[in-house]
């Protein structure tokens, strides 16, 4: 698998070059958000995982990470000491298809960078054989083969990860998931760190939708997507 680090900090760097190259990695590094740029040719797919530490020298970590987003889909997982809800979701929006939190655990890190390129992987070998079959809730519209997500006409842009959950959910309105369902279904993955994340992914979705009574929490048992009126 080939990864683009994006760490200024060349002791870490080194580091966890090291233990990702034990793993069968092929790592390249960038020293900053230009250097990473540069590597990220506009529609190429030189890489299959982008590790981005917000704490750049030349440009903020999540200005970076937009304009990746333009440049390729290839998945983008942050890396960052900001723990707070808000800087997750802020990256999520900017396209990120996950955030990891520092300290972490390596092997955490290694499962979510095996995740993100296994859900990506799946997406494309999926993407000529799902017909045209699309998905109405109301003013929302789900086009399935296309990964596209409409309100009232307007395309609303969405992680990998928000529209396979968002997905998931429509297709059974009024039915309660529970989290460890979303989390083996969505993640591909059972291990407990996971949980956060789908937190942070369900506030993202309320608020790039619009509609925050749409997906609703049932406590203690996990989420069911309320299909609002036409």
């Amino acid at each position: 698998m080939r990864l683009l680090l994006v760490e200024d900090d060349n002791h870490v760097a080194a580091a966890l070059s090291a233990v990702l190259a034990r793993h069968g990695f092929s790592v390249t590094h960038a020293r900053s958000g230009e250097e990473a740029l540069k590597a990220l040719v506009p529609d190429s797919d030189a890489y299959d995982v982008v590790l981005l530490d917000l704490g750049l020298p030349d440009q903020d970590g999540y200005e970076v990470c937009g304009k990746i987003r333009k440049r390729t889909g290839t998945p983008v997982i942050m890396v960052t000491a900001r723990s707070d809800v808000r800087s997750r979701i802020h990256g999520l929006n900017l396209g990120a298809d996950d955030y990891v939190v520092k300290p972490y655990d390596t092997g955490e890190l290694l499962a979510r960078i095996h995740a993100v390129s296994r859900r990506t992987h799946h997406d494309e070998s999926q993407a000529d054989g799902d017909g045209d079959s699309a998905l109405r809730l109301g003013p929302v519209r789900i086009e399935l083969p296309t990964r596209q997500v409409s309100v009232d006409g307007t395309v609303v842009q969405l992680t990998r990860k928000e529209f396979d959950l968002l997905a998931l959910l429509a297709q059974r309105p009024g039915v309660v998931f529970r989290r460890e369902q979303i989390i083996s279904e969505v993640w591909r993955t059972s291990w407990e760190g996971t949980g956060r994340t789908l937190e942070v992914h369900v506030a993202s979705l309320r608020a790039k939708l619009r509609m925050p009574a749409l997906i609703e929490t049932v406590r203690g048992v996990g989420y069911r997507l309320v299909a609002p009126a036409a």
